[in-house]
This record gives structure tokens, C-alpha cells and sequence, in this order.
């Protein structure tokens, strides 16, 4: 009979990288929502990805920045509206889109627009290295300046739908009307700042009706914001959350005809405690720095870039540091397990960009970096990694 094996005997094995949950490249991500919606407008070039979809002449998607699936269903009675829509998700399967990895605004929003997952638009993370300097760059804030269009070439799908005659119209906020991000990820056609949500709500209905083919994008960003600064777990966020569901039903009530409301998101978002057990603090742990060269992307989504010649001792140590608890893995074993996206389409310019480590949370648990990264540091929510909390998103949907 064999004997049992002792406490001291037993050796826990990292997580697999092939064991994450990727994201639904090709089928029901956020990469795949404009492609399928011009397509279903004839705009050349493009192939309707998510078959759940059912075409539409006019087709608004109102990206509602850090609403995830799980918030969502978790408060019912602060959005009764998009509660009430929930059945319709991903043409009235039910179910949520993926964001595609990691589940960050600036790679999530360059996936929406390019209609291209991130190893192919080459925004894979918040922040990465760039090749050509060494340097990191910040992808949301784009620091330092670098030329968009040589850090993303590829047409967004507003601007292939502008060029077949589809009326294409953005409806933000009036600070990202010139960013950098808002140029290679959604420009193409009109661009149209208005402040406060409501104006936003009824310009998006206004530019629906201005042809017979149209493709409009608006965006609301302050439900992150709270999230980030107060907790997904506290009244602000609620009081965020009460906000933006009226502001989707006053879209929903003006919609022309034959047009197709679709709610989504980024990103979702998790409360991270406070604590030395849940925030592993990069800057004061000298094994996680040991052959480290810079430190990219954010606290549950790293990008590590090891010192030359280190990469494979930096690998070997965080894994049997945080191998329990995050998914680690090499960058060639992230884009063979389809991290951001088919390994095909991770394109060379974009390689350099992953790290040599890319480490993504399973736990509850951040790596931060308290003097490098003094304010990402102090957030309460948090997002970037593939677990269900963050990686899944609605894709409501209104038709008049």
C-alpha cells in the first residue's frame, strides 16, 4: 500500500502557461467587435468574426471604460437598465466578450479600433519596452513621445469604413481628440468632444441618424477612475455605476431605425487588500530584482525584461517565487499559449515589446513597485490578467 506523502515531501508546481484562460481570439473578443460590425455594412476587407452577431445599417458601440461581466451581474440594482440586458449579450447567446491580454485601456482600446489582436497592433501593455531606445514606454499616456504611426501602422476599421462610404463618427471627451492613443487606435472619420455624458448620449444618437450607413463610438471613463481610487467595493463606484446606466438607457431610447446599440467594455476590475501578503512590492524584494533590467507593464499583468544573458535565471526565479499565483512564462511560452493572440499573428516589431518574463495574476495579488510606480501603486482596483473578473466583458445589445 502505498504511503501517503508528507507535507515536507511535496513540492507545488508552478502554474502552466498553456493553462491560463487566453482570451477568444478570432471568435468573441473585443478585436473581433468593429471587424464584424463593418463587415456587416460591406465595408471591404473586413470578416464578421463573432458569428452571434446579426447585421445592422447603423451600429453604435458605447465602450463604458472598467465595466467588466462580473461587476455587472454582481449589481443589479444599481444598473437595473443593463441588468435588464443582459440576455442580449453577444447577439442573445447570454455571454461575455473576452478583452484580449492583458486586459488594459490602451491595449483593449487599440484591439477595439484596429480590429487587431495585441501582437498584431503592438500595444501589449501599459507600460513596454521599446526596442529601438531600451527605454519603457507608457502606451496610455504615451511617454516618451514616439510616432504613432510607426508604433501602430494599421488602418483602424473607422477608417476603412469612412473610405466605403459608411459615416464614421467618435463621441468622447474632448481631451483625447488629439492623443496619440486616440490616433492609432480610433481615429478615422468625425471626431466630436463633448463634456458631460449626456451631450455625449445625444450627439452618438444624432450622428446614428446623419446617413444610412453609420458607425459611431462613444466612451465614458469615469467608472475606471473611481474604481481605481476608491475601490470597485465602495459608494463612488456604485454611484458610477447608477450614473452610466441611465446614461445607456438615454442612448437606447433615441436610437434611429435599424440601428444596433452594443454596450461593452475594456476591462473588468478586482479589489486588491492593502496588505504584504496581496502587494508584492518589487522595489524592496531583492529576488524578483535579481537580473531584472526594467519593469514593464502593471501590477497583475508584468513585463519583465531581463538583464542580457539573465533572461532565463529571471524567469526560474520568479516562478518558484510566484509560480502558486501567477501564470509566468517565457515570452515565446506566452505567445505559443495564445496570450495576444494566435502565435502567428504576434508580428516581429512586436516582440521586442513583450518582456523576457510576462508574469499574470491567478490570485488576488499585485506586484508593485513602490518607488518606481508611486500612484499605480496606491490603487485600490486593478486589472490586467486573465481571470474572469477582468478578462470578461458584456457586449449588450439594443436594436430599434
Amino acid at each position: 500500500m502505498a504511503q501517503p506523502v508528507s507535507d515536507w515531501d511535496h513540492h507545488p508546481q508552478p502554474l502552466a502557461p498553456d493553462s491560463a484562460p487566453a482570451p477568444e481570439y478570432g471568435t468573441g473578443s473585443l478585436a473581433d467587435l468593429l471587424p464584424t460590425l463593418a463587415a456587416g455594412m460591406a465595408v471591404p476587407g473586413l470578416t464578421a468574426a463573432i458569428p452571434e452577431l446579426t447585421p445592422a445599417d447603423r451600429n453604435c458601440v458605447f465602450l463604458i471604460d472598467g465595466l467588466g461581466w462580473e461587476q455587472l451581474r454582481a449589481h443589479p440594482d444599481e444598473a437595473p437598465f443593463m441588468t435588464g440586458l443582459l440576455a442580449t449579450s453577444r447577439g442573445g447567446t447570454g455571454r461575455p466578450l473576452t478583452t484580449g491580454f492583458p486586459a488594459t485601456t490602451a491595449t483593449s482600446l487599440a484591439s477595439v479600433g484596429t480590429g487587431r489582436p495585441p501582437g498584431a497592433h503592438g500595444l501589449p501593455g501599459y507600460t513596454v519596452r521599446n526596442p529601438d531606445t531600451g527605454e519603457l514606454m507608457n502606451q496610455l499616456r504615451w511617454q516618451p513621445w514616439t510616432s504613432p504611426k510607426v508604433w501602430q501602422p494599421y488602418p483602424t476599421v473607422f477608417q476603412l469604413a469612412h473610405e466605403a462610404g459608411v459615416h464614421a463618427a467618435q463621441v468622447s471627451s474632448p481631451t483625447f481628440e488629439n492623443t496619440p492613443l486616440t490616433k492609432v487606435a480610433l481615429s478615422g472619420g468625425t471626431f466630436l468632444g463633448r463634456l458631460s455624458g449626456e451631450d455625449r448620449m445625444d450627439l452618438a444618437a444624432e450622428q446614428l441618424a446623419a446617413a444610412d450607413r453609420s458607425l459611431v463610438y462613444t466612451y465614458y471613463a469615469e467608472l475606471d477612475g473611481a474604481g481605481h481610487r476608491f475601490g470597485i467595493d465602495s459608494d463612488n463606484w456604485r454611484g458610477q455605476l447608477m450614473y452610466v446606466d441611465r446614461l445607456v438607457q438615454r442612448l437606447a431610447e433615441q436610437l434611429p431605425p435599424r440601428t444596433a446599440l452594443y454596450v461593452t467594455a475594456d476591462h473588468g476590475m478586482i479589489d486588491v487588500p492593502f496588505d504584504e501578503q496581496h502587494r508584492i512590492d518589487f522595489d524592496e524584494d531583492w529576488e524578483l530584482r535579481a537580473g531584472v533590467a526594467l519593469l514593464g507593464g502593471e501590477g497583475r499583468a508584468r513585463h519583465v525584461y531581463a538583464v542580457p544573458g539573465a533572461q532565463n535565471d529571471v524567469l526560474t526565479c520568479w516562478r518558484e517565487v510566484l509560480g502558486e499565483q501567477f501564470w509566468v512564462a517565457s515570452r515565446d511560452e506566452a505567445i505559443a499559449a495564445g496570450w495576444f493572440g494566435r502565435p502567428d499573428q504576434v508580428e516581429q516589431r512586436v516582440y521586442g515589446r513583450l518582456g523576457d518574463v510576462v508574469a499574470a495574476a491567478r490570485d488576488d495579488v499585485l506586484i508593485v513597485a513602490s518607488q518606481r510606480e508611486p500612484k499605480e501603486s496606491a490603487m485600490v482596483g486593478n486589472h490586467g490578467s486573465m481571470t474572469p473578473a477582468e478578462q470578461l466583458v458584456p457586449l449588450l445589445e439594443v436594436r430599434s
